[in-house]
């Protein structure tokens, strides 16, 4: 269905028992996607949180978890993002109208609850990686866009492969399967109105990340930057302290999940 359209996700709810809602549907991408496609980022985030958060609530859900972003914060969070910093300066401008959108899911989660007594929760990961994702160079999230780049630089035995930006800014990633078990674990031990950040309590240069991926794939040519490109916000790490102190942390070494990554984009590939 189209979770934009109104009366298909009424009628979802109308037909299913549901008791819990994982809401983790939206128009996604990297920063080319978002400068590239604004219009659509908001419109389309904010129609479907508006649908299934409504009519969730509506047809008596009894829990329903809102996947936002760690771009809801702004530009200049310090060191680490931590949730009560949400709504205190400007957004990042590349992304901007997909953070709007989100933060007006949270916010309808907080409104639902405080005048409805509904039991939403908003959950922040941080950036995430895993199997099953889009391989594509161009509108994709930073890896698998360079997992397919760098893939294919090897395959074309190229001298070197390039990447946007200065690789200076710092990122936080966490393997799909860990979000996974997070989500689970919030939905079971986790219901204030206030969000709660999800990562993994670490980041890493892209530069670093990219020397990884290089690892993994067995690229042996060069890495080129394109400094003429964006670099997006210079640091985006998470203050996990609420939730690790609920009893819960993430598992997956990058390096493992990334190989793990590798190896289902080569099957894909086959």
């Amino acid at each position: 269905m189209d979770l934009t359209i109104q009366s298909d996700v009424e009628n979802l709810f109308k037909s299913e028992k549901i008791d819990c809602v994982f809401l983790v549907a939206g128009r996604v991408g990297g920063i080319q996607a978002n400068m590239v496609f604004p219009a659509e980022f908001i419109y389309e985030n904010i129609s479907i949180q508006n649908n299934i958060i409504h009519y969730a609530y509506k047809y008596g859900v009894k829990k329903l978890i809102f996947v936002a972003t760690s771009s809801i914060y702004p530009k200049d969070c310090g060191e680490m993002m931590t949730e009560d910093d949400i709504l205190s300066g400007k957004l990042e401008s590349t992304n901007e109208p997909y953070a709007v959108a989100k933060i007006s899911g949270v916010k309808m989660c907080q409104s639902y609850k405080k005048q409805y007594g509904f039991d939403a929760i908003s959950v922040i990961p941080c950036n995430m990686y895993g199997l099953n994702d889009k391989y594509i160079q161009e509108n994709g999230h930073v890896i698998p866009t360079l997992l397919d780049r760098i893939h294919n630089a090897k395959i074309n035995n190229d001298e070197y492969v390039e990447v946007w930006g200065t690789g200076k800014p710092r990122r936080e990633f966490m393997f799909s399967e860990d979000c996974g078990d997070g989500l689970i674990f919030l939905a079971e031990n986790y219901c204030s109105d206030e969000p709660i950040n999800m990562g993994v309590g670490e980041d890493l240069k892209i530069a670093s990340l990219v020397n990884v991926i290089v690892e993994v794939v067995g690229f042996k040519g060069k890495v080129k930057w394109d400094n003429t490109k964006p670099d997006g916000i210079k640091r985006k790490l998470l203050n996990s302290k609420k939730i690790n102190q609920l009893g819960w942390h993430a598992k997956t070494d990058l390096k493992i999940g990334l190989e793990k990554m590798y190896s289902d984009f080569l099957n894909k590939k086959d």
